[in-house]
C-alpha cells in the first residue's frame, strides 16, 4: 500500500472541462449578441424626428404641417420661405427633404445621395398621402445618388471593409510587438495606403463616389486609422486582449449601428446616436458629406474620427513609455562568484 504510485491518487485536471463548458456557453452568447445587434435595428427601422422641410406661405403650409404631424414623432419640421431656401437646406444636410407648396400644387424635394432608403420613404409617406387626397405631388431629386450606385449599396458596403482593414492593421502592430514612433508610423502609413486604394477603386473605377478625390481618400484613410489606432492603443496598454475588446465594439456595435444603409435617424434610440460615436458610423456619414454634399455637415463626424485616431495613437505612445519604464526599473541580477579549484 505504501508503494502505490502518487499519480494514481492525483485528481484529474479540470481545466479542459471548464474550457469546454465556457466555449459551449460563449458561442451561443456571441451569436445572440450578433443577431440582436444586426437584426434588431433593421427590424425597428422607421423615421424618428427625421428632419423634413416645409416651404411656402404659412397659410398654404398649415394643412400640410398638420398632416405631417399626424405621424407622431416621425418628422422634425423645419419651415422655409420658398423653394430656394428649402433646396439650400437639403444641400447643407440640414434636412433630408422638403415639401414645397407651389401654384401648380405641392412638390416633394428629396436627396437620394443622403440615403436612397430615406428618399423612398418620403415618397411613400408624403407623396402617396397627397395623392390619396386628390393632389398629385411632383418629386424632384435635388442631390441624386450616382448613376453607378443608385441604391447606395456600394457606399454602405464600404463600412465593413474599412473596419476590417483597421482591425487588421491594429492587430498586426500589436502582435508584431511594434512600439512607439515605429507603431505610429506603421499605422499612419497603412491607413494612408488604404485611403488611396479605396478612392482608386470606389471613385476612379466604380464611380460610386463623386466628390473630390483626395478628400475622399482622406476620409477613407481617417476611418481606417480611427479603428487601427484604437486597436493598437488598447493593445499597448492591456495586451492582446485589447484586440478583442475593440473588435467586439466595432463589429457588433459600430457596423450595425452605423446607419449607412438607411440613416441614423431611422434607427431606434439610442442606437442611432451610439453609431455616430463609433468610427464606422462617423466614417459613413463623413464619406456621404464629402462625396455628394461638398463637405456640408462634415465637422461632427470628422472630429469623432480624429478623436478616435488621436486617442489611439496617444495610447500607443503611452503604452510604449510605460513598458520602457517598467523594464528600466527591473533589477539587474549580478553574476555570482564561482569557487576556484
Amino acid at each position: 500500500m505504501s508503494t502505490r504510485s502518487a499519480t494514481s491518487t492525483r485528481p484529474v485536471p479540470r481545466a479542459p472541462a471548464v474550457r469546454t463548458i465556457a466555449l459551449i456557453t460563449l458561442v451561443p452568447l456571441l451569436a445572440a449578441l450578433a443577431l440582436w445587434a444586426f437584426a434588431w435595428p433593421n427590424a425597428r427601422t422607421a423615421p424618428r424626428e427625421l428632419p423634413l422641410g416645409v416651404a411656402g406661405p404659412a397659410t398654404a403650409t398649415a394643412q400640410l404641417e398638420k398632416q405631417l404631424r399626424q405621424h407622431e414623432g416621425a418628422f422634425e419640421i423645419h419651415r422655409y420661405g420658398d423653394e430656394a431656401a428649402a433646396r439650400d437646406a437639403i444641400e447643407d444636410r440640414t434636412v433630408y427633404g422638403a415639401v414645397v407648396t407651389t401654384t401648380e400644387g405641392p412638390e416633394l424635394l428629396t436627396a437620394s445621395a443622403a440615403g436612397p432608403f430615406v428618399a423612398q420613404l418620403l415618397q411613400q409617406a408624403v407623396a402617396q398621402q397627397a395623392a390619396g387626397q386628390g393632389t398629385p405631388m411632383k418629386t424632384v431629386d435635388v442631390v441624386a445618388a450616382p448613376a453607378a450606385d443608385p441604391r447606395g449599396s456600394a457606399l454602405s458596403a464600404s463600412v465593413l471593409p474599412l473596419a476590417l482593414a483597421g482591425l487588421a492593421a491594429g492587430a498586426g502592430v500589436t502582435l508584431l510587438g511594434l512600439r512607439g514612433v515605429t507603431a505610429v508610423v506603421t499605422l499612419t502609413g497603412a491607413a494612408a495606403l488604404v485611403g488611396i486604394v479605396g478612392a482608386a477603386l470606389a471613385h476612379s473605377w466604380l464611380g460610386v463616389i463623386t466628390g473630390d478625390w483626395w478628400a475622399e481618400a482622406g476620409v477613407l484613410a481617417l476611418s481606417t486609422l480611427a479603428v487601427s489606432a484604437a486597436v493598437a492603443g488598447l493593445g499597448a496598454l492591456i495586451g492582446a486582449a485589447g484586440i478583442g475588446v475593440v473588435s467586439l465594439a466595432v463589429m457588433f456595435f459600430g457596423n450595425p449601428f452605423s446607419g449607412a444603409s438607411s440613416a441614423p435617424r431611422m434607427l431606434p434610440e439610442p442606437v442611432g446616436t451610439i453609431g455616430q460615436w463609433l468610427p464606422p458610423g462617423a466614417g459613413a456619414t463623413l464619406l456621404r458629406s464629402v462625396s455628394f454634399f461638398d463637405g456640408a455637415a462634415a465637422t461632427g463626424p470628422a472630429l469623432t474620427l480624429a478623436w478616435w485616431a488621436a486617442l489611439g495613437l496617444g495610447a500607443v505612445l503611452l503604452g510604449s513609455a510605460l513598458n520602457s519604464r517598467t523594464r528600466a526599473a527591473e533589477p539587474v541580477a549580478e553574476p555570482g562568484l564561482s569557487p576556484v579549484g
